[in-house]
């Protein structure tokens, strides 16, 4: 079983995270995003949502952004401040610069989850919802299972953008 490796990463509040710093009580939540991919814009209302509701189950979410953004200038530091605040993501919001994060937990699009539970062990990798019904709350539903310490059946793998390596 995949354990949440650390990282400590700079936060679009100008601070900088570990995995300990941003651990939930009952589960923690991990999402590659970045600001440019419309997969990310599809999904980014539902993720505030979803987010803040998780909270109240124990449940602490942060966002990593790992694209290369000499290449992909709209994912830059200065744009994912502006892409925080006016999507009010309520959750720390970081720049892997080296992408050694997006490697260290093999990552591969933007949107993509992982959902860790008490113990930072992996339990769910996945999407936010089926494209074809947003109601069906995919993500939600294992994050909540993770927090009361329930199986999760399923595993949807995420549609999105390739990360944007160096």
């Amino acid at each position: 079983s995949f354990v949440a490796k650390d990282f400590k990463l700079l936060g679009v509040d100008k601070k900088y995270y570990t995995l300990n710093s941003i651990k939930g009580s009952k589960g923690t939540l991990i999402c590659f995003i970045c600001n440019h991919c419309p997969y990310v814009k599809e999904i980014i209302y539902d993720l505030v949502k979803e987010t803040n509701e998780l909270r109240e189950y124990g449940i602490s979410s942060v966002a990593i952004m790992p694209n290369d953004v000499n290449t992909y200038p709209e994912d830059s530091f200065d744009n994912m401040v502006l892409f925080s605040k006016s999507n009010r993501l309520n959750i720390p919001y970081l720049y892997d610069e080296y992408q050694n994060v997006a490697k260290l937990y093999n990552a591969v699009c933007t949107p993509e989850f992982f959902g860790f539970d008490k113990n930072l062990i992996l339990k769910y990798r996945g999407r936010i919802n089926n494209p074809k019904n947003k109601n069906d709350r995919e993500l939600f539903s294992a994050m909540t299972s993770i927090a009361n310490k329930k199986d999760i059946s399923f595993n949807n793998p995420s549609i999105g953008c390739s990360i944007k390596w160096k």
